[in-house]
C-alpha cells in the first residue's frame, strides 16, 4: 500500500509540472492581425446634410493627418436616409487611444471641424471589426459605387458558420458578378455580424450582376449552404464622397 501511495503521489506531482496542453475548437482561421477597422454611421438632421458634407470635405484633411481614413460614403438606399458613413483604420487599441487623445488636443480640429458639426448630427454609432483571417483589404479598379452587405449570423462565431460563409463570398468572387473590397466581423457591437464591403462599376451593373448570380447553380448552391446558419440581412447601396481614399 506504501508503495502504491508513493507512486500515486509521483504520479500527480508530475502531472502538475507537465504543460497542459488543451484540445482547440476552433475550425477555421484564428485572428492574428490586431489591426483593427472602426465602422462609423452618422445620422444626420434632414436639413443639415449638405452644410455637414461641405464643413466635412474642407476640414477632413485635420482628421487624416492623424490616422487613416479608409472610405467616406453617403447612404444612397438601405435604411434611414441623410447618413454618412466611414471607416477609419489603426494598428490596434493602443495606436486608437493616442489618436483619440490626440484629437482631443488639436484645437484647430475642434474648432473647425468638431464643434460646428455636432449640431449638424442627430445620433452615431460607433463600431469595432477586423478583416477575417481569410481576406485583405482591395482597392476598386477605378471609380464606381459600393454596396455594405451586413449579415447577422447565428451565435457560435466563425467556427461555426464561417467555412460557409467563406465558400459563399468566393463564389461571387470567382465567378466575377462583383468585386470584394473587404469582408469584417463585428468585435465591439452586435457580435456574430460580418460585413461585405463590394465595389461594382454602377448600380445598373451590380443589378445586372445579381440577377446573373440569381440563375447561377454554384452561386445559389453555397447561399443555402450559408443561409442554415443566417438570422438576418441588410444591404445599403454607398456613394463614395470625393475625398473617400476608396472611390
Amino acid at each position: 500500500m506504501l508503495v502504491l501511495r508513493s507512486g500515486l503521489t509521483r504520479a500527480l506531482a508530475m502531472r502538475k509540472l507537465a504543460p497542459q496542453v488543451c484540445s482547440s475548437f476552433a475550425t477555421g482561421p484564428r485572428q492574428y492581425d490586431g489591426t483593427l477597422y472602426e465602422f462609423h454611421t452618422y445620422y444626420l438632421k434632414p436639413s443639415k446634410m449638405n452644410e455637414f458634407l461641405e464643413n466635412t470635405k474642407k476640414n477632413i484633411h485635420l482628421r487624416t493627418a492623424h490616422s487613416e481614413l479608409v472610405g467616406y460614403w453617403s447612404v444612397e438606399f438601405g435604411g434611414r436616409m441623410n447618413k454618412v458613413f466611414h471607416i477609419w483604420k489603426y494598428d490596434n487599441f493602443a495606436h486608437r487611444t493616442e489618436v483619440r487623445k490626440a484629437l482631443a488636443k488639436d484645437k484647430e480640429w475642434q474648432e473647425q471641424y468638431l464643434i460646428p458639426n455636432l449640431a449638424l448630427i442627430d445620433k452615431q454609432e460607433s463600431e469595432i471589426t477586423y478583416l477575417v483571417p481569410w481576406c485583405k483589404l482591395e482597392k476598386a479598379p477605378k471609380e464606381g459605387i459600393y454596396e455594405l452587405a451586413t449579415f447577422q449570423m447565428k451565435p457560435g462565431g466563425p467556427a461555426l458558420w464561417g467555412d460557409p460563409f467563406k465558400r459563399r463570398v468566393h463564389t461571387h468572387i470567382n465567378r466575377g458578378y462583383t468585386k470584394l473590397v473587404g469582408v469584417f466581423h463585428a468585435e465591439y457591437g452586435v457580435l456574430n455580424r460580418v460585413h461585405v464591403l463590394w465595389w461594382n462599376e454602377s448600380a445598373n451593373s451590380r443589378a445586372a450582376g445579381r440577377h446573373q448570380s440569381h440563375e447561377d447553380p454554384r452561386v445559389v448552391a453555397a447561399v443555402r449552404e450559408s443561409v442554415n446558419f443566417l438570422e438576418s440581412q441588410k444591404n445599403m447601396l454607398l456613394i463614395p464622397m470625393s475625398f473617400s481614399p476608396l472611390k
